[in-house]
């Protein structure tokens, strides 16, 4: 049987930088739980183009949210086309009733349980409309061969998983719906194997959180030292008070970490149960990663209700300040599944349901002390201002033992703010639209200016 996975992009005529992709996973774990015989074949959109009319049994379809619509445009066409269309990932598990308007079956949650068995019956013509195991196993080795040919990022990073699950359960965050309360643990021993038989150099633990459980990441950190590498990936900042697993990490090749700051403000920090309260103990914490040579990648959201047009330069302060390397800035995505996605809708505040705008660039609901416009204009702003090579240069003394790291993230995020800069009179002349303007309120694309809305 011939199959083809696909990971859709959100826009076939914006593409994003091929230098500075994260790695995927996902399709990759599909095919190593593939059982023998099979011919599988990966697609991914970004860096590809998908062949709608090449000949494939069964088209498998992963998105999340911001791309969902364009994987319902793909599902249609290749059904057109006859083929048999299974779709899974982040957004088909949150709204699988609405998935299923496309797709001929959908996967809920992880592949993991249920793959084997949904190719099994699409064989035997009994193909069920969902698949959900909420629970599998994570102790089976699966194989993952590393694709040739594929261009893309000039790191050449290899993505791993060690977790699944999350026991918070934040108000912007579906990953405890989607994986569960409780953290399970892939074997550190299939997690050097796999390293090991990837054959690279640099790694990336896609975990949302990679010493969520000390035990298990002391485990993980004293495996992989002598495989002499070199590894990011996603941690709580609090950690780095823990100075024996900070040293551990940093031996056993980590080069940097991706950190959720989330806000400057102390109340919404509160909110977010965060372990450091105080944004004094933040900035003390980035200056442990700077001595232990670890690059600081932030991340900000902007437009929570504490929000007013100060926080964006407040942001911006802070983030200079204290010498953080690079930054995700982004604009307050209430995904569907979330608690604050409830939330605004019972307030009446969220006005587009058209899911490519959830995509942490437009805003797609009324913030409280804001408006939507200043919301997506202060955050270019904002990414703008980070990214001036002045800006660059003074941050680059405390984040020297990374050059290649830190010009490289920071010039794709330049020319990124630019390039939404240049489009924002389109996108703000369609976000004025879905917010209900009036006619006589609205003004053509040329009609807004950039300049004019930013809330400075």
């Amino acid at each position: 049987m011939k199959i083809l996975l696909i990971s859709p992009c959100e826009d076939p005529n914006i593409k994003q930088q091929k230098s500075v992709m994260f790695p995927q996973l996902a399709l990759d774990l599909l095919a190593g739980l593939t059982p023998p015989g099979h011919e599988v074949s990966i697609i991914e959109e970004e860096v590809e183009e998908i062949p709608l009319d090449a000949n494939y049994d069964l088209v498998g379809l992963s998105c999340m949210t911001s791309n969902a619509p364009r994987a319902y445009w793909l599902a249609g066409e290749f059904k057109k086309r006859g083929k048999t269309v299974v779709m899974g990932g982040v957004h088909p598990t949150i709204l699988p009733d609405e998935a299923l308007r496309y797709a001929d079956s959908v996967v809920i949650g992880e592949a993991e349980g249920v793959w084997a068995r949904l190719l099994e019956d699409f064989q035997n013509g009994r193909l069920q409309r969902t698949y959900h195991d909420p629970c599998p196993s994570l102790d089976r080795y699966v194989s993952v061969k590393p694709r040739t040919g594929l261009k893309k990022g000039i790191f050449h990073v290899v993505p791993v998983m060690t977790t699944r699950g999350c026991p918070y359960n934040c108000d912007f965050c579906c990953v405890h719906d989607i994986y569960g309360a409780a953290v399970r643990h892939v074997p550190v021993t299939n997690v050097v194997r796999h390293m090991v038989d990837s054959g690279g150099r640099i790694f990336m633990f896609l975990d949302d959180n990679i010493v969520g459980d000390r035990r298990y990441a002391e485990e993980l950190f004293e495996a992989i030292s002598p495989l002499k590498i070199k590894w990011v990936g996603q941690a709580s900042l609090s950690f780095v008070h823990d100075m024996e697993l900070l040293k551990l990490a940093r031996k056993s090749g980590c080069g940097a970490l991706f950190i959720g700051l989330e806000s400057v403000s102390e109340v919404r920090l509160g909110k977010m149960r965060k372990s450091i309260h105080k944004i004094e103990r933040v900035g003390e914490a980035i200056q442990k990663l700077h001595r232990a040579g670890i690059y600081c990648f932030a991340s900000v959201v902007f437009g929570f209700d504490e929000d007013t047009t100060r926080t964006f330069a407040e942001t911006l302060g802070f983030l200079n300040r204290n010498h953080v390397g690079s930054a995700s800035m982004n604009v307050l995505t209430p995904y569907p599944g979330t608690k604050i996605y409830q939330q605004f809708r019972d307030e009446g505040r969220i006005f587009t349901d058209d899911w490519k705008y959830y995509n942490h660039n437009t805003a797609v609901f009324k913030p409280k002390n804001i408006s939507p416009l200043e919301l997506i204009a202060g955050r270019i702003w904002a990414r703008a201002e980070f990214t001036k090579i002045s800006g660059v240069m003074k941050r680059f003394a405390a984040n020297r033992a990374h050059p290649l790291l830190h010009f490289a993230i920071n010039w794709a995020s330049r020319r990124s703010s630019l390039d939404q800069i240049r489009d924002f009179p389109r996108i703000a002349a369609e976000i004025a639209k879905l917010e209900g303007r009036s006619p006589a309120e609205r003004r053509s694309p040329d009609g807004y200016r950039y300049e004019d809305f930013i809330p400075i």
